[in-house]
């Protein structure tokens, strides 16, 4: 099978290969910085367990995709969601707990002082219908606000991403350019050539990957691509649904107008495709 040059950051393996190694941690660290406000910048980050237990044994766990430390203490949690979920703002809202729970500290005279927690979602689908695919999120009062600066919230819509690189384009343009084209791209756009991006695309090369690494990627993009076709069926199936469910109402309507114009429950349905009984239990 003919594979694209450069591998698919949204699979799985794609994801943790470009960010979650110690590797590449200053690949990561460039990408926060990109998305953060200049007073949040990040100097160090320090990769902590991904999987977080509730103290109860009734709590759920949380499973992040992946999760850091930097080095004033405070937590960043950055998710990739491929697929539209009904409730994806309640569940980064649930992830956060876990980071502000742990800071809890036991056996001492704790004064509930906080580090601040960062939850960056990655979103390859829109969940709102306005034209922005940045939102920075914070807790405001009424009045907009502040009321809390150390609980963050950032959500990435990239399907809404659509401008080109031009020389204009800010660090920030050109991450989430390069994530969502990585695939499509032959070699490294021009406008791509700071050092951070030359070595994105060098690890992201798949004939550069060893063996062990590419059937681990064969296996994560297939589940990749079989999810993706699994979501179009549904998307197929819906509008047919939808234009069938359509047509019956519009049926519906007129077989409605018809009965209150007189005709007859045959000439009804004859114009309207519906059955006898259909027409009969609109009178």
């Amino acid at each position: 099978m003919a594979h694209s040059k450069y591998i698919n950051p949204f699979t799985d393996f794609g994801f943790k290969k470009i960010f979650g190694e110690e590797a590449n941690k200053d690949i990561l660290i460039d990408f926060l910085n990109a998305i953060l406000p200049e007073k949040d910048q990040i100097k160090t980050l320090e990769y902590k367990q991904q999987e977080q237990l509730a103290r109860r044994d009734i709590d759920r766990k949380a499973i992040y995709d992946l999760y850091c430390e930097n080095e004033k203490g405070e937590k960043f949690i950055v998710e990739l969601q491929r697929a539209k979920q009904e409730f994806f703002k309640d569940r980064t809202l649930y992830y956060a707990t876990f980071p502000i729970q742990e800071q809890a500290e036991r056996g001492t005279d704790w004064k509930y002082e906080l580090k601040g927690v960062y939850v960056i979602g990655l979103m390859n689908f829109s969940f709102d219908k306005s034209e922005d695919f940045h939102h920075n999120i914070k807790l405001r009062d009424e009045k907009g606000n502040t009321f809390y600066e150390k609980l963050s919230f950032v959500y990435l819509e990239l399907p809404k991403f659509s401008k080109p690189l031009t020389q204009q384009s800010t660090l920030f343009e050109k991450w989430i350019y390069a994530l969502k084209n990585m695939p499509n791209l032959d070699d490294i756009p021009p406008l791509l050539q700071e050092r951070t991006f030359k070595k994105l695309f060098k690890i992201s090369e798949y004939s550069a990957m060893n063996e062990t690494d590419k059937v681990n990627y064969e296996e994560s993009l297939k589940t990749f691509r079989d999810y993706v076709n699994t979501l179009d069926q549904a998307k197929e199936e819906g509008i047919i649904e939808g234009v069938e469910k359509g047509k019956k109402e519009q049926a519906i309507e007129t077989a409605k107008n018809g009965l209150s114009m007189g005709l007859s429950i045959e000439q009804v349905a004859n114009l309207t495709g519906l059955s006898i009984d259909e027409v009969k239990n609109l009178l």
